[in-house]
């Protein structure tokens, strides 16, 4: 072989071998390139997700503080149209007629009073000798107390075992117990009755 076929053939084998190497560093390129671009989407997308993860836990934090203190403005307000209603209720009752007075308190002495029960009434009660004349008075064997308290209207029970509450704060407080579920969400006036309220009793401690 010539010297001009040797370095032919040199040049040859350098030149395919550099296309070789820069082909394959090409590869290598192209490769990372498409590793560092999926790479690239990949974080993106999760960003975007956490991103939106994000957004909605804020709107969703408002939406639920928002909710929150509409419902505080809402029980607030029935509060204040209950506390209204049985306001009304507690002055209705103080000014009920004598005829509607006694019948009331016919009906709580039925309900409510045992034998041997003593009766005290509210300071300046007015019908104190109408209700002894109540045939439950004598059948029950009821005492009407001389002692007054400042009640407010209606009476106490005081007997052997318990003590009860008929005072008109004490039936109302009563029937508000029951009822007012029902009436902050209908949010209609209603007028309490005596036949509708269970007033709570408390025992005596034992002496």
């Amino acid at each position: 072989m010539s010297k001009e076929q040797v370095v032919e053939r040199i040049i040859s084998d350098a030149t395919a071998e550099a296309q070789a190497i820069v082909q394959e560093a090409e590869n290598k390129a192209a490769k990372l390139l498409a590793d560092a671009s999926a790479r690239v989407k990949t974080a993106r997308e999760e960003t975007e997700k956490e991103m939106l993860a994000k957004r909605n836990s804020i709107l969703e934090k408002r939406a639920a503080d928002a909710r929150l203190d509409g419902a505080k403005i809402l029980l607030r307000e029935k509060r204040r149209v209950l506390d209204t209603v049985y306001d009304e209720a507690h002055s209705r009752l103080i000014e009920l007629s004598k005829e509607n007075a006694l019948e009331l308190i016919k009906r709580l002495l039925t309900a409510y009073a045992e034998e041997g029960d003593e009766i005290i009434f509210s300071k300046g009660f007015p019908y104190k000798e109408d209700v002894a004349q109540f045939p439950i008075i004598a059948e029950r064997n009821l005492r009407i107390s001389a002692e007054t308290q400042e009640l407010n209207g209606g009476f106490r029970l005081i007997g052997e075992k318990a003590e009860k509450d008929l005072t008109y704060e004490a039936i109302l407080k009563a029937d508000r117990e029951e009822y007012q579920a029902a009436l902050a969400k209908e949010l209609v006036p209603r007028r309490a009755t005596a036949a509708n309220v269970c007033p709570r009793s408390r025992r005596k401690r034992a002496s």
